[in-house]
């Protein structure tokens, strides 16, 4: 599992120009507005062979009387729980305020790793600037960084990456690890409390009952498996429609410590931006997943309320459709088996490994018969392909010009391989290298 750095300080120190900087992305607002930043943005971080995620939290502002702030420095406190390590930022050039002692003084009591950065020194002859920062009394280095220009980034970055292990603990590859996602009250809890026959998670109609990711091994019914009961992602009051961040890491870290993902949408509200959002979010961890759509015994059915449904969100779940769906109640135990084979069967397919021989032989008689379209008068030749050995199905397309392949006809690619191999409810990547 990732480890989780969040940045924090007060407003305009360039808390949000840092995370662009070092998720190589404009993911966050940057503005001098005070208080841009109110929801949190996390993104990735790859340094040398170290892989790590970056909180983006807004400004702090003690006893703020503006609704916002007062939630802006709620979430601060979440994202300082949920980290694993914390980036102080202050303004080297503006020096230390009455909010940098105050946030400080918060820091103190906390006890994370903390990484102290002195920001908006340019060049190496501003880096005295930093000096005055120690006179907070924390036993941290001071890391003297541009992050407008990049300066010290790279010493930054090294530090962070030194922070996270050479070697990660490995859950048993031979026990699929199978969490149960899905926004709150959609039934996660009750769907593992049916699966094991006891009341092992708590069930409520209130919303956030599951505060925390837990997990248990299933040994039942020829089963052998963990599963993983996660908190609900659920909506910011009165901060637009934004997703709680809190549940957002929560149900983000249980994604990432899975090799499969059961996610649970409501047959009564349908499809939702939740729901979208976690698929997505376990698509992009290149998790197996399956759809399970509960409660579906409350809804008053037509001979094709079954068929519309499953079309309905496989419209919405656009471009990734090679997904099984399953309906399911998790109060009268309907089909909560099925539901668990076909997940068990993703996780199958997502370590499913295709000879070198095979995917040449069907993969390459499909290129010929639908060659990559030319571009500027220059042919694209695909000589071979393989499938590389990672967690998840990724395969390496050996050709002339890699740089001439677009989306489209990797579409088609993607597409024949479904066709061709298994790999329902498993994202595929494709990767094109030159020969």
């Amino acid at each position: 599992m990732k480890k989780i750095f969040a940045v924090v300080g007060r407003p305009n120190v360039g808390k949000s120009t840092l995370f662009n900087r070092l998720t190589e992305s404009r993911d966050a607002i940057v503005d001098e507005t005070s208080g841009v930043t109110r929801d949190r943005k996390y993104g990735d971080v790859s340094w040398g062979a170290k892989e790590f995620s970056v909180i983006d939290t807004g400004g702090f502002i003690k006893d703020g009387s503006d609704v916002f702030e007062s939630r802006i420095v709620e979430q601060i406190e979440l994202a300082l729980e949920e980290c694993d390590a914390v980036i102080f930022i202050l303004d080297a050039v503006v020096g230390i305020t009455d909010l940098d002692e105050q946030f400080a003084n918060i820091l103190r009591k906390q006890t994370k790793e903390l990484i102290i950065v002195a920001n908006k020194i340019d060049t190496s002859d501003k880096e005295y600037l930093s000096a005055d920062i120690y006179s907070l009394g924390f036993k941290s280095e001071v890391f003297p960084v541009s992050a407008n220009n990049g300066y010290g980034t790279g010493e930054l970055l090294d530090k962070l990456a030194s922070l996270i292990p050479n070697e990660s603990i490995e859950i048993d590859d031979q026990i699929p690890r199978i969490s149960v996602v899905g926004k709150p009250n959609v039934g996660k809890s009750s769907l593992i409390n049916a699966l094991t026959g006891e009341e092992r998670f708590i069930v409520s109609d209130v919303s956030g009952t599951t505060r925390d990711s837990a997990d248990l091994l299933y040994n039942q019914f020829g089963y052998n498996l963990r599963l993983v009961d996660t908190a609900g992602l659920r909506k910011m009051k009165k901060v637009n429609d934004d997703l709680e961040f809190y549940s957002t890491l929560r149900t983000r870290r249980a994604i990432e410590n899975s090799d499969i993902c059961i996610l649970l949408i409501d047959a009564e509200e349908g499809v939702t931006k939740q729901d979208l959002a976690i698929f997505y979010e376990i698509i992009e961890a290149k998790k197996a997943v399956v759809i399970g759509v509960n409660k579906w015994d409350r809804l008053e059915k037509s001979n094709s309320s079954y068929t519309e449904v499953q079309r309905k969100i496989i419209e919405q779940i656009r471009p990734f459709t090679d997904v099984d769906i399953e309906f399911i109640s998790a109060t009268s135990k309907q089909r909560i088996h099925r539901l668990l084979d076909l997940a068990i069967e993703a996780g199958e397919n997502r370590k499913r490994k295709i000879p070198t021989s095979k995917v040449n032989d069907v993969l390459l008689e499909q290129i010929e018969a639908y060659p990559p379209p030319a571009l500027k008068g220059k042919y694209v030749r695909i000589k071979f392909v393989r499938q590389l050995p990672t967690h998840s199905p990724t395969f390496a397309f050996y050709c002339n010009l890699p740089q001439y392949i677009k989306d489209p006809y990797k579409r088609y690619l993607e597409n024949k391989i479904r066709e061709s191999f298994k790999f329902t409810g498993v994202p595929i990547s494709l990767f094109f290298r030159k020969k």
